[in-house]
């Protein structure tokens, strides 16, 4: 028996489109099942993210219409425990039916089937000191070859965010902005975490966006100065510039006193400006997360851009309030899988920061393990490394100096490296071993030496976070509040209309053309279709306007009824048709060939005009040949060609 794993398929990025990440994989299922059923090919999926639940459906279907066993699993589910099934280690979980979409939010959280890990309370009526209380400033710098070094937190909050963080979003991000008002909203927070967008592409103004289910207007500035000025309380600046004007923006943002965080979002900024960045920053006292990251999240307080996904995530990963493990790691995509494994093995995440892939980011994994250490709501820290650098050992150092006392969990990916002849670069800009300490293998084991709990396997680190919180719960150390649920948030018209939750009567309706499928249906034929057949303008509007194929239209077997009944009235009133008559004989031997090489409407009027010009008695024959010539006919047939664009596209920009 053979076996697919398919881990965490990153489809559209469209939230609303995310089963189309799997489009491809299903036609090739089709296509292909009767070779799959011949070698007994199994499909394991595991899904994560953004309506992973469709995806998972489609994948379900596929399954049952084909016969080929195919299992999904979605966040319930490690993501690497499909592989170890799919090899036949561990068995295959009988899962319950997956839910036909991701509409969860809509409902009270209190009514979840699920049964989550004991959690702290997401009242935030009285937040606790360190959420709200001035940011505390880190201990002066130690000697170089103590921790941290050789980077310096002086002059750096301890605490980044709170309740009441406010932010400029750099960049016409809509959809990022919109997900942290969603996030601000469920939290409970008083006001939007967003207070201004900059975008030097257009001229001020102001954004609509929603706060749950009040419509709320958000300003744009052109120049960050602009921004600055008005809005004093910002300290955080969330950078979608592009690599091209990412360091500029962030240089230029650090002039402004005010602003004490900046993640950066993008990739592939050159490393030698990175570290012009990283040095102003430690110049001001800035904390940059990035580049390269998705960013990061407190839950309960303020999440940056799009991390933790849509609210569905959200909710499912109890980010709505705080709980008492804080993570830090690299990859964006890898934190979201830590807030779901940390929900379902602990009460929950406090904060959690993506320092992004780039060999040199603008805050390290000590700097937040620090922060962390000398964080009071943190009862136990989460660091998922990985292969490339040696910032691991700078953990293992705070711990043998007594600088860490926290429990922390640690994992460094990439241990399959040691499994390759020649040297292996990763998916990240550092994720390359240059040297033997540099490797996966050395640092877990360099970790696992000064205490720091490290599983076996990436397959057993929700595993090892549980039992470390157990024996902080069991010791007094985290005790576990009652949950309380957070409000509820609509779902966007668009989205609840694709999931096909909500119906709502046209405003125009056409027979023209079909619009609400994934293509455009014209008469019953998806316009894909139209183009692999070719069928050519022509072939399109008599789809169009005939609602049928054009082949159908005028076949010597089906005749236009317009072309008998012009040749009737032609040959009835006409003084003589000597065009007319050609032309059909010509019809006789085109249509012997092929049926559909017929005389056709536009044709016949055009012969039947040269007759009447010719024959009709008003004009001579060099005046006749004249009005040909010089292109009369041609300006009857552009008049009704006008006519009939002008109509369709009055229709389509009514659609």
């Amino acid at each position: 028996m053979e076996a697919w794993s398919l881990r965490d398929i990153k489809g559209c990025q469209s939230r609303s489109h995310v089963p189309l990440g799997f489009q491809g994989i299903v036609r090739a299922i089709r296509d292909y099942q009767g070779p799959l059923k011949e070698h007994e090919v199994t499909v394991f999926v595991r899904r994560g993210g953004p309506n992973y639940q469709e995806g998972l459906r489609v994948m379900g279907e596929v399954g049952k219409t084909t016969g080929i066993p195919i299992h999904v699993f979605g966040t319930e589910t490690h993501m690497t425990a499909i592989v170890g099934m799919a090899l036949g280690h561990r068995p295959i979980p009988n899962q319950p039916p997956t839910a036909a979409h991701t509409a969860n939010f809509l409902l009270n959280a209190s009514g979840s089937t699920s049964t989550p890990a004991p959690s702290r309370t997401a009242s935030f009526s009285e937040s606790r000191a360190d959420e709200v209380a001035p940011a505390k400033k880190a201990k002066p710098a130690m000697p170089q070859d103590s921790v941290p070094s050789p980077r310096s937190l002086q002059g750096k909050s301890t605490t980044l965010f709170s309740r009441h963080t406010k932010a400029i979003v750099w960049g016409m991000q809509t959809r990022a902005v919109q997900g942290m008002l969603d996030f601000d909203y469920v939290c409970s927070r008083d006001e939007p975490s967003v207070a201004a967008m900059v975008y030097p592409f257009t001229g001020d103004h102001k954004q609509k966006f929603y706060w749950g289910h009040k419509e709320i207007l958000i300003p744009v500035f052109k120049n960050m100065a602009d921004a600055m000025r008005k809005h004093p309380e910002v300290d955080v600046l969330i950078n979608f510039a592009s690599l091209r004007s990412a360091y500029d923006s962030t240089m230029e943002t650090m002039n402004y006193a005010q602003i004490r965080t900046i993640a950066i979002i993008a990739e592939g900024i050159p490393e030698a400006l990175t570290r012009k960045l990283i040095k102003k920053a430690d110049q001001k006292g800035v904390t940059i997360i990035g580049p390269a990251t998705v960013g990061g999240i407190k839950p309960g307080c303020f999440k940056i851009g799009n991390t933790g996904g849509m609210l569905d995530n959200i909710l499912a990963s109890k980010l709505y309030r705080p709980g008492s493990v804080a993570y830090v790691s690299r990859s964006g995509g890898m934190s979201n899988e830590l807030n779901n494994i940390i929900s379902r093995t602990t009460d929950g995440v406090y904060e959690g920061v993506a320092i992004g892939g780039d060999r040199y980011p603008g805050s390290t994994f000590m700097d937040h393990v620090l922060r962390y250490q000398d964080t009071p709501g943190v009862k136990m820290i989460v660091v998922l490394g990985e292969i490339g650098g040696t910032e691991e050992y700078k953990i293992c150092r705070g711990i043998k100096e007594g600088r860490l006392t926290k429990p922390i969990v640690c994992w460094c990916i990439g241990t399959c490296a040691t499994m390759f002849s020649s040297e292996v670069q990763f998916g990240h800009a550092g994720a390359c071993a240059n040297q033997a300490s540099e490797t996966a293998v050395a640092k877990n084991q360099a970790l696992k030496e000064v205490g720091v709990f490290v599983p076996r396997s990436f397959d057993e680190l929700g595993e090892i976070i549980q039992s470390v919180y157990e024996d902080l719960v069991a010791n007094g150390v985290i005790v576990p509040a009652q949950e309380v649920p957070p409000p509820t948030v609509p779902m966007d018209y668009s989205w609840a209309r694709e999931l096909g939750l909500i119906r709502k009567p046209a405003s125009f309706m056409t027979s023209i053309c079909d619009e609400r499928g994934q293509e455009l249906i014209y008469a019953g034929m998806p316009i894909t279709e139209v183009f692999k057949e070719e069928m050519g303008i022509g072939g399109v509007l008599g789809l169009l306007w005939f609602q049928k194929r054009p082949l159908l239209l005028n076949t010597i077997n089906n005749p236009d009824m317009r072309v008998q009944i012009l040749k009737d009235y032609v040959r009835q009133h006409f003084p003589a048709t000597p065009l007319l008559d050609y032309a059909l004989e010509v019809e006789k031997i085109t249509t012997s060939k092929k049926p559909n090489l017929i005389l056709n409407v536009d044709g016949l009027i055009g012969v039947a005009f040269v007759d009447m010009l010719r024959n009709c008695g008003s004009f001579t024959r060099e005046e006749a040949d004249e009005y040909i010539d010089i292109g009369a006919l041609n300006g009857i047939f552009v008049l009704g060609r006008s006519m009939g664009f002008i109509g369709e596209s009055i229709l389509a920009k009514s659609c």
